[in-house]
């Protein structure tokens, strides 16, 4: 039979949707690009935004479609829509879907796919479906046949869940209280994944620095990268990364570690959400924007060449445009590489959707929105113009439009013309030309020959 995935939401999501289908190619399923046509198809969803929770009923409700005229089909349902309790209103809004499962559980699938197929007794199945779900948990994950030794860089989720609790996130009510990975589960995937010809790992968690502070005595984030760095180096993993970090979460001591192994990127993914203290004391952010700014100079200080990307809500109830000009003018000042804006909408179930008005105009939010946007264009071009005239390294993934697209280690995406096949190598090369969003660059000429041309974009 052939599956086919689609996948909305963050990188916890793209991961989650991996290792689902490591375990549907475990049971000899195969992938399929063209969904409509899949004997299994599943809607790994999300719902941090009102927009993302519309688009997965909208598309489940064209695959019930397809159910109706052909009943065979196996329609599954994964992600934060889902939750981590028996989702009742779904079972009544959506009959038409076979199977639900929580964020980070493929184990409903697996079973409802080996209960069709064997003809086993009750006693039998239920051995066979406990034996899958302690199989989850053995860290192999098998990528799809049309993408082993074609993925440059995968995720591996280190953290699920958590337990912090913003005032305006629903992930703690949908993905649970926080849970750690063993060292030996992460350990055996990312060497899977190097084994599968993957070249760059992300280690993933809703907070990723507070890895391990679920487990009594156990390693923290920094020593998991040290742990995981000599994975990479005996492995052939080129590159390792993390996110998502918090203010609050981010220590010293991870890092000088970050600083200190040569495979762990400068690059650094800690969300200040707001500029303004009472807007992030609504928030349930537990710092101020001085404590967000010190913690920006601490990292460019013992990091080199660091690149720190943020998050930012704009029009979070009760937020003045006073209080937004202090977003902008902190986003102004520190300068960072990259600010992901999102305007605020609320979430059932959660805090700011319960106990507070959405009382910022949509005008208004989406103005607010467009000058960040403006903004960070005018940061980002200023930041890239020094890397003209520089020699940068980049780790090639794919070939986009004719040209091959990579990234800097400060993430900074590439694309480059050259022949021969680059997907998967580093490659050395010298920017030529810089822009808010990309550059462009080209390969050092060889002694005696004419120099190939090349673009690289970020």
């Amino acid at each position: 039979m052939q599956y086919h995935i689609w996948t909305l939401g963050c990188q916890m999501n793209v991961a989650d949707s991996q290792l689902l289908a490591s375990e549907l190619e475990k049971l000899g399923h195969s992938a399929t690009p063209n969904g409509d046509a899949a004997d299994i198809m599943i809607v790994n969803t999300c719902v941090v935004r009102q927009s993302a929770e519309d688009k997965g009923l909208g598309r489940l409700h064209l695959l019930g479609k397809i159910k109706a005229a052909q009943p065979d089909k196996v329609i599954g349902v994964m992600g934060c829509m889902v939750g981590v309790r028996d989702p009742l209103w779904m079972r009544q809004r959506l009959p038409f879907v076979d199977v639900f499962m929580p964020p980070s559980d493929p184990a409903p699938m697996v079973d409802f796919l080996r209960e069709r197929r064997d003809e086993a007794s009750a006693l039998e199945h239920e051995t066979r479906a406990r034996a899958s779900r302690d199989a989850l948990q053995d860290g192999e994950l098998v990528l799809p046949l049309h993408e082993r030794g074609q993925l440059v860089s995968a995720h591996v989720p280190v953290v699920y869940g958590c337990s912090h609790a913003c005032t305006f996130c629903i992930i703690p009510f949908r993905r649970g209280i926080e849970r750690s990975r063993r060292v030996g589960e992460i350990v055996a995937q990312a060497r899977s994944l190097a084994q599968q010809g993957v070249k760059e790992i992300t280690l993933l968690g809703q907070i990723v620095d507070r890895y391990g502070k679920d487990i009594p005595d156990g390693p923290d984030l920094a020593d998991l990268l040290r742990i995981v760095h000599e994975v990479a180096e005996d492995a052939g993993l080129e590159r390792i990364r993390f996110l998502t970090s918090h203010p609050n979460w981010m220590t010293e001591k991870l890092l000088k570690t970050v600083a200190e192994l040569p495979r762990v990127m400068p690059h650094i993914e800690v969300p200040i959400q707001a500029g303004d203290d009472d807007v992030l004391a609504r928030m349930r952010r537990g710092y101020t924007a001085d404590q967000y700014r010190k913690l920006v100079d601490k990292i460019r200080r013992i990091i080199p060449q660091v690149a720190i990307h943020t998050d930012i809500i704009v029009g979070f109830p009760g937020e003045t445009r006073e209080q937004f000009m202090r977003t902008y003018r902190v986003l102004e000042e520190l300068k960072l590489d990259k600010a992901h804006l999102a305007r605020y909408s609320p979430r059932p179930q959660t805090v700011s959707q319960r106990r507070m008005a959405d009382d910022v105009p949509d005008a208004e939010k989406r103005e607010r929105h467009k000058l960040l946007e403006e903004l960070q264009a005018r940061v980002v071009a200023e930041i890239n113009s020094q890397y003209l005239g520089q020699a940068v390294e980049v780790l090639v993934e794919e070939k986009h439009r004719g040209r091959w697209r990579a990234r800097t280690p400060q993430n900074k995406l590439v694309f480059f013309e050259a022949d021969g096949d680059w997907k998967g190598r580093l490659a050395q090369v010298e920017v030529t030309w810089t822009g808010p969003w990309s550059m462009q660059a080209r390969l050092p000429a060889p002694q005696k020959m004419a120099e190939p041309l090349l673009v690289v974009a970020g």
